[in-house]
């Protein structure tokens, strides 16, 4: 896999990280088509785990391009103040998005997760 793929040391790949994070989130940030989940990692730097569901979107074609929207947003975009593992719950409607609006709206979730933690980091 080239450099700037998507390592599976970038991702949540196990159950029982998964349930981690859904049992202890610290930071949650959520608008109408997503919900974002975060727990302080020991790891250098942060993972994503995504969960999109049949029932919420029933294409397999656009589960396909939001993960993919998701997975390169959170590659390429900024970085996080802290490392966090993070679950992206895809709520419905979220498929009614075109590429702009959604790459928006996670870009806004990710930086009001950074502004919530930078206002952890100052308390």
């Amino acid at each position: 896999m080239p450099a700037s793929g998507f390592s599976k040391n970038s991702r949540l790949l196990k159950a029982a990280e998964y349930k981690a994070v859904f049992d202890g989130a610290q930071f949650n940030v959520s608008c109408r088509c997503f919900l974002i989940l975060a727990v302080s990692n020991k790891f250098s730097k942060s993972r994503l785990g995504l969960v999109l569901a049949k029932k919420n979107i029933p294409g397999a074609v656009q589960r396909n391009r939001i993960k993919r929207h998701l997975r390169e947003s959170f590659r390429r975009g900024p970085g996080l103040a802290s490392p966090l593992d993070l679950v992206v719950l895809v709520r419905k409607d979220a498929d009614k998005l075109n590429n702009s609006q959604l790459s928006q709206q996670i870009a806004s979730l990710f930086e009001d997760l950074n502004s919530k933690l930078n206002n952890t980091d100052r308390s």
